[in-house]
Order: C-alpha cells, then sequence, then structure tokens
C-alpha cells in the first residue's frame, strides 16, 4: 500500500529544489515543434554542431576531430594553458547553463569539455578567416565555408558571446594593437550581413550571440518608431499592380525601411537563394523569445508573406528591382518567401507600418473601385452595352483562334 508521508516527503523536495526553468540569462532558444516543423532543415546544423543542443547528432559526429585540431592550434599559437581555459568556463558553467532555454543533460564535466572544444573550434575558424591562412585543407573548401557560415547562424546552434570573448582575451595580449578584438572577428566574418557597415564602436546593444548580432546587422538603420496593435492588411503584389499601383526599389540599405508616396510602393531589395529562409527563420524564432514587443524581423516577414502568394508575385518583385531570385524557379522562391512567418505570434507592430497598411490597403481599395465604376461607365451602361461589350469579347477571342488555325495550316501544307 502506498505511503503517502513518503509521497508527500518526496514532492516536497522536488518543489523546494525546483528552479525557474528560463531566467533572464536566457537567450539561446530551442526552436519548438510548431515552429520548426514547418522546416527542419532550417533550424539543424549541416555540418558542425557548437554547444549542446545539437552535440549528440550523429550526422555531425565527423567534426568533432577537426574541432579538436583547431582549438589544439588556437591555443599553441596563442601559447594559452588549457587549465586557464577549464578553470574559466567550470567557474562560469552555471551562467552558461542558464544562458540555454532546455535543460541540458550533460553533467558539468561534459558541459566544460563542449563548451572548451566548441569555443576553441570557433576562435580559431575566424583567425584563419582573418588572416586568410590555410589550416585545414578540408574544411577550407568554398562548400564547407559556407555550410559552416550557415550553420554559425543558427539560433540552436549558438556558444555564449561573453564566453568566447571572455576566452579569445584569455589568449591574447593586451594592449597589442596588431591584434584584432573577437569582436571586430566576428565583424569582419559575418561581414556579407552587415549591410550599413556598422563598427562594433556602433554597437550600442548587448551582443548575446551571433544569431543575435545578425539581427542587430538588419536593424540597424531602421526608422524609430512606436508600437501599435492594430493588425495590418496589405494585398498581393499581383493585386496590387492590378490595382494601378507601382512597386519599387528603395534606396535603403536597411531591409526594413518600407514606403509608400504617390501610389508607389517601395521596399528595400532583397537577396533571396538558399541561405534566407533559414537567414529569416532564425532571426523569427529568437523574437519570438526574446524580443517579443520588438519582433521588427518578424513584422518584415509578415509583410513578405502578404506580398507573395505565387510565383507570378514574385516576378513582379523581380522586375521592380526589389527581388533577386537566385533561386531561378519563381514558385519555389515564392513558396519560400510565404512561409517565413507562419505559425508565430505578433503582438503588436511598428506604428509606421500601421500607418503604411492602411493608406497602401485604402490605395488599393479605391483605385480597385475606381477600375470598377469605369468599366460599369464605359461599357456597361445597361443591358444592351453589357450585352454588346460581351459580344465584342467573344468575337476577338474567336478571331484570335481564327488567326491561331490559319497560321496552323498554312505551316502544315
Amino acid at each position: 500500500m502506498m505511503n503517502m508521508d513518503d509521497v508527500v516527503i518526496h514532492v516536497q523536495g522536488m518543489l523546494e529544489r525546483a528552479n525557474p526553468p528560463v531566467t533572464e540569462e536566457c537567450c539561446i532558444y530551442r526552436v519548438p515543434l510548431l515552429i520548426r516543423q514547418l522546416n527542419e532543415e532550417a533550424y539543424t546544423p549541416k555540418v558542425i554542431s557548437i554547444g549542446p543542443y545539437h552535440h549528440k547528432n550523429s550526422l555531425l559526429q565527423n567534426m568533432e576531430r577537426h574541432k579538436l585540431t583547431y582549438c589544439n592550434s588556437f591555443l599553441k599559437r596563442t601559447n594559452t594553458s588549457m587549465a586557464s581555459w577549464i578553470h574559466y568556463i567550470a567557474g562560469k558553467e552555471l551562467q552558461i547553463r542558464q544562458c540555454y532555454s532546455d535543460a541540458l543533460e550533460f553533467s558539468p564535466k561534459e558541459l566544460v569539455e563542449i563548451i572548451c572544444v566548441d569555443s576553441g573550434f570557433i576562435l580559431e575558424h575566424f583567425w584563419t578567416a582573418h588572416y586568410k591562412t590555410l589550416y585545414d585543407k578540408y574544411l577550407s573548401t568554398p562548400w564547407f565555408g559556407i555550410m559552416i557560415f550557415y550553420d554559425l547562424v543558427l539560433l540552436e546552434n549558438q556558444l555564449p558571446f561573453f564566453v568566447l570573448n571572455d576566452l579569445f582575451n584569455l589568449s591574447t595580449v593586451d594592449g597589442d594593437s596588431d591584434t584584432p578584438s573577437f569582436i571586430q572577428l566576428t565583424f569582419e566574418y559575418f561581414d556579407f550581413f552587415n549591410r550599413l557597415d556598422l563598427s562594433p564602436d556602433n554597437l550600442n546593444t548587448t551582443c548575446h550571440h551571433f544569431t543575435d548580432l545578425i539581427r542587430t546587422f538588419h536593424l540597424c538603420g531602421r526608422n524609430k518608431t512606436t508600437r501599435s496593435s492594430q493588425w495590418p492588411h496589405i494585398p498581393s503584389a499581383t493585386k496590387l499592380s492590378g490595382a494601378g499601383i507601382r512597386l519599387g526599389s528603395s534606396e535603403s540599405k536597411c531591409f526594413l525601411n518600407l514606403s509608400f508616396s504617390k501610389k508607389v510602393l517601395k521596399i528595400p531589395n532583397l537577396r533571396v537563394d538558399d541561405g534566407t529562409e533559414l537567414l529569416f527563420r532564425n532571426m523569427v524564432a529568437l523574437e519570438q523569445f526574446h524580443y517579443p514587443d520588438y519582433a521588427y524581423i518578424a513584422e518584415y516577414a509578415l509583410v513578405l508573406q502578404y506580398l507573395v502568394n505565387t510565383g507570378k508575385d514574385v516576378d513582379i518583385l523581380v522586375k521592380a528591382g526589389i527581388m533577386k531570385n537566385l533561386l531561378g524557379d519563381s514558385d519555389s522562391a515564392a513558396e519560400r518567401t510565404k512561409r517565413l512567418c507562419r505559425n508565430t505570434v505578433l503582438k503588436d507592430f511598428s506604428s509606421d507600418y500601421v500607418t503604411l497598411w492602411q493608406e497602401l490597403d485604402a490605395s488599393y481599395k479605391s483605385r480597385r473601385l475606381k477600375l470598377k465604376s469605369t468599366l460599369r461607365r464605359d461599357y456597361c451602361k445597361g443591358p444592351w452595352q453589357t450585352a454588346a461589350t460581351a459580344a465584342a469579347i467573344v468575337v476577338l477571342i474567336l478571331s484570335f483562334v481564327q488567326t491561331i488555325c490559319s497560321i496552323w495550316q498554312i505551316k502544315q501544307s
């Protein structure tokens, strides 16, 4: 028979040992199933695991020996003792755990080893990228280079930035002007995303990890705005174009600065390639849990989702100079673009976006009604004129078909 006193003591002990699962230090999140199931590959590293979340992925185990050699190379080249790194990481072990949203199954010893080796790999990888030295011929191939580059963007594949920065500082000589700082190496490595040439001196916010930094790159140059809870509505690019509203490319280097004036919707140009969906999905996922009150990337993704429904919408944006489609197939680009913001929650929006949406929607409805009234006025005043217009259209179609048939008969003779 169950001893209820023992159960009470056991459960009470569990409650007393319980700690908040997510603290204020948390900044690296496991993407929920409802979001990741739309595109599992967008959140999963292809060649290298960084940090604890994907450490046991059997498909990535081949890279472990490469990470070890990179770490060893960095320590030897900087004349750094492994013991100094181990003591530092062990002292920060609890703080490191609190950076992750999931409870980590690794023991303190295992976690210290993971952080140590993965940090060493990143530091050496960034160092060799800066000095363009060929350390590992295998990983230095263009294919591995781009795969590692995008793996380091993934939200689940991160180390806390303060750990990398501190370990780098432990291994370099203070005051050596010839040695770049770790933040400088990071900016240089991810320069592709730094469209406004932001420098480390301009960084006025804490950098939690690489995904966070890349989001900062995209926010740089964003017009300041308040927040509004009004829900937006934007017709597709095809509908806007059909209503006489023009779309054009904005000169702003910040993706997020949209404008609508004189019946022209201007959007900064966007490059769509194999990495675009991955990049935006991970920034949106970060905003869902770390920046829910400032989800600027997510609301921009929502704009794209409204504008793009089919490949025809993509073609219109490409022709307008807004989108550069490197995927080739318009339908594929449309499918990837219109699902960037699915299964996410937005509590509010930038007020300038809301104003733009309202003006755009009003203009669209007005011009659509004007087109309808013009058709009714000029071609459909009464039942006889409507019938005559319809008959004329039928005659034109039949004439076109007859012409095609005649051409076909001539070719056959």
